[in-house]
């Protein structure tokens, strides 16, 4: 524990703000919110703004620059009055700024150096009775901010160091990792940085923790934190099994043998068309990707398609009988980007004919109808109906006897493709074999991450 405690104490010095960064942070802070309550004088409607996130609870990593304030707005006014007021109000303090989309339109820009986000809420009464789901971000920094110490607060650094260096923090749909306000709940729960990795390393999903004990539903994730400010809510419904299985291996590793590496998040060159080649050459499998035109869309709308895209072409071929070993979505290229759908294959060819068994014999109804609906065939590539054991088989024509074939036909499109995806889909381009090197230029860094993959 010694030596935790000493790479502990390095890594607190390295990732806590030191006092300028805060004076600074909380002085541009400061003039942000009095920029805005000038400009929601100007509205014909009462709001008010509130600084929320974790640079409003002194949670935030050094270096990092966000400053997030959410200007709230009666829960009786309409959408489209709030987007209106919404972003008047942020381009009045963000001149400079542009519009992004959540679930609804905000501003975001930068002022002295900062990242910041002005958006407009409803300012309902609770957490549960939200207009849109934004509503609930105030209800979580109140809720955190009376509740975490100083001690606390340093812990929840740690912890956001820790997940962001195995690669774990963040609850975009690309991440799928630990989102600020779920490492903070579990820092809260456990009572700090070391508990929580001490009881993580022994967790067997699924795992439910809930702070007020008042979960008004069950959930089916394999991590579930119960929002202590709605209790409908799983705040770790983003969180996918392997980033949590992630963090419970780091963890397991920080305990063996502390290191502060496992805080740094490892930059990885990305492979060029020689090294892919070597390990085509080493694994001997058949590789194969289809590449086509990344759909415009933003990461939380583009990587669930792409992962969809993903699970429907591994199943096709599955069933057609190139057997996956691995696959991976990827993304790569210049403007406009284009994706990559990708799987090593234990099979690449297939016989002429396959295996297509009936029910058993003793099976009457359901039997008969199978022998009858072959018996009358005289094709060549048909042999049988036979009985094999207890049941009828027939041994037909296959449809696809080569990998490329499939992913060129209609036939690859009849899976479930994302929709986006799926408008793209028709111009793709199929590599298999030595081929995909040639991709290297675009997806190098994805491709080592498939070649040279680690917990």
């Amino acid at each position: 524990m010694d030596d935790l405690e000493a790479v502990l104490a390095r890594v607190r010095d390295r990732f806590l703000p030191e006092p300028d960064e805060r004076d600074r942070l909380r002085t541009v802070a400061a003039e942000l919110t009095a920029r805005t309550r000038e400009a929601i004088g100007d509205l014909p409607v009462d709001a008010d703004v509130v600084q929320v996130g974790s640079t409003a609870r002194g949670t935030w990593v050094a270096g990092d620059r966000d400053i997030d304030l959410f200007v709230r707005f009666d829960a009786d006014l309409d959408r489209e009055e709030l987007e209106e007021y919404g972003l008047a109000v942020g381009h009045a303090v963000l001149p400079d700024g542009h519009e992004e989309y959540a679930e609804h339109p905000y501003v975001k820009g930068t002022h002295e150096g900062f990242d910041v986000d002005l958006v407009p809420c409803h300012d309902v009464e609770t957490a549960g009775a939200l207009v849109s789901a934004v509503d609930r971000t105030p209800f979580h920094d109140a809720y955190l901010s009376a509740r975490l110490d100083d001690e606390l607060a340093d812990d929840v650094v740690l912890a956001k160091a820790f997940l962001k260096g195995i690669g774990a923090y963040g609850s975009d749909l690309r991440t799928e990792g630990f989102s600020g306000y779920l490492t903070e709940l579990l820092v809260l729960e456990l009572g700090g940085f070391v508990p929580l990795v001490e009881s993580a390393r022994s967790w067997h999903p699924p795992v439910e923790f809930d702070l007020e004990g008042h979960a008004e539903r069950t959930f089916d994730d394999p991590l579930v934190v119960i929002d202590p400010t709605d209790p409908t809510r799983n705040v770790a419904a983003v969180l996918s099994a392997a980033n949590l299985a992630r963090f419970q291996h780091y963890a397991r590793e920080l305990l063996a043998a502390p290191s502060e590496s496992l805080f740094d998040l490892a930059e990885r060159d990305p492979l060029d068309a020689d090294d892919v080649r070597d390990h085509l050459e080493r694994r001997a499998a058949t590789p194969v990707a289809v590449v086509f035109e990344a759909p415009d869309l933003v990461d939380d709308q583009l990587w669930p398609q792409l992962r969809r895209s993903l699970d429907g072409i591994v199943r096709g071929l599955d069933g057609h009988g190139f057997d996956v070993l691995r696959a991976q979505s990827m993304i790569g290229g210049d403007e406009p980007e284009r994706a990559a759908l990708y799987a090593e294959l234990e099979v690449a060819e297939r016989p002429a004919v396959e295996r297509h068994e009936g029910p058993p014999v003793a099976v009457r109804k359901h039997a008969a109808s199978f022998y009858e609906s072959y018996a009358d065939d005289v094709s060549p590539d048909t042999y049988g109906p036979f009985i094999d054991g207890d049941r009828y088989v027939v041994e037909r024509e296959r449809e696809f006897t080569t990998v490329r074939a499939y992913l060129e036909s209609d036939a690859a499109t009849d899976v479930a493709l994302g929709a986006q995806v799926e408008r793209e889909f028709g111009e793709r381009d199929v590599l298999v074999g030595d081929a995909v090197a040639t991709l290297a230029d675009e997806f190098g860094r994805p491709l080592r991450e498939f070649y040279e993959p680690y917990p």
